[in-house]
């Protein structure tokens, strides 16, 4: 049953990295095709990407946290300590 849960945890990290890096990848080409587009401010790119890009890498990297934590939460519960 941990073998599963580790291969389980390994996919999960191993697809949200992958997002992550796909979404990062994305926002930087966009950034950088509108530094130099002359029609559109480059203020008002900063403006917008920003938030984005943030509120993205705090949301995947609290993401893979908790799938890490979890797992580690349960090789722990074995424990001579905890039981009663």
């Amino acid at each position: 049953m941990d073998d599963i849960k580790g291969k389980l945890t390994f996919n999960v990290t191993m697809m949200v990295s992958a997002t992550l890096c796909i979404s990062i990848i994305a926002m930087v080409t966009a950034f950088m095709l509108g530094l130099w587009a002359k029609q559109v401010d480059n203020h008002e790119i900063f403006k917008l990407i920003s938030p984005a890009f943030q509120t993205i890498v705090g949301g995947f990297i609290g993401l893979l946290a908790g799938v890490k934590l979890s797992h580690d939460d349960n090789k722990h519960h074995g424990c001579h300590k905890c039981k009663d």
